[in-house]
């Protein structure tokens, strides 16, 4: 019985002694110093020399990552899972940059995107596994049931002009929908990647719209489970017609569903600060 305790204490002593930081404060820290705020917040620029000199505090923050264990994660509440998996992504994916940089323009020089593809390689270990970028992208965080919430295309950042800018702070759980709304506002308001264009009577926005159209049409409500039904593209932007166009008249179009969508070409140069 002794023995039972004593082990049962150590068990739980070491447990505690592994707790993630669901502060993730080591990244918040980096990307406060690295990430530049570009076009009054509706963007951003990452200072990726900077990221390479304060490389041993990232690859650090990585090994925590990598050190949560599967049944450790089943655990935790779905903000903390979907925080824990996209400052994951986006931390990752930074280590993946600095892997070639300066010497490249694109994540796209990593690897050709139909074979060798940089969102498929196999170059960190999550809950013990080889894994790779899409692999928590597309098989975690949009796994259908898991989640269901399309505002994690804002929170992921892809190293590129064109994606959601990589925010400035790392996403926690008891903000994240504050922060994943504030992330939805901020790439919806910047014209260069999402506008009601007058001249053509057109909703230009973003490829992510179309690459992942499922995930405006499905009738998803979100990380709660209590949100309006996002069940078409059309209604989805209808919330933010005021983000979208000027005039009342355009901005009238768009809250009623009935501008035409296009898609606006996807910048895939690094975001760069330099």
């Amino acid at each position: 019985m002794i023995r039972s305790l004593l082990l049962a204490a150590t068990l739980a002593a070491a447990t505690a002694a592994h707790a993630f930081d669901h502060s993730h404060a080591a990244w918040d820290a980096l990307v406060k110093r690295h990430v530049k705020l570009v076009d009054g917040g509706k963007a951003s620029q990452v200072r990726y020399a900077g990221f390479a000199k304060d490389r041993a505090a990232l690859k650090a923050y990585l090994a925590e990552v990598s050190k949560v264990g599967e049944a450790e994660f089943r655990g935790w509440t779905k903000p903390q899972q979907a925080a824990f998996l996209v400052n994951a992504y986006n931390a990752f994916t930074v280590e993946l940059i600095l892997t070639k940089y300066p010497d490249l323009k694109s994540i796209r020089d990593l690897g050709n995107l139909l074979f060798n593809s940089p969102w498929k390689k196999k170059f960190f270990t999550l809950f013990g596994r080889e894994s790779w970028l899409d692999q928590v992208e597309h098989e975690m965080l949009r796994k259908p049931g898991a989640y269901d919430e399309p505002r994690v295309h804002y929170a992921v950042n892809c190293a590129s002009v064109g994606c959601p800018m990589l925010r400035e702070e790392a996403f926690v759980a008891g903000r994240l929908e504050a922060q994943l709304e504030e992330q939805a506002r901020r790439f919806l308001s910047d014209r260069t990647r999402n506008r009601f264009n007058p001249a053509t009577g057109r909703l230009e926005v973003s490829e992510i719209f179309k690459w992942f159209k499922e995930d405006w049409t499905s009738g998803y409500r979100g990380l709660s489970g209590t949100g309006a039904p996002v069940s078409s593209r059309e209604q989805y932007f209808a919330r933010y017609a005021d983000l979208l166009a000027d005039s009342p008249a355009d901005r009238r179009l768009v809250a009623e569903g009935k501008a035409p969508i296009a898609h606006l070409d996807y910048d895939w140069s690094l975001n760069d600060a330099r």
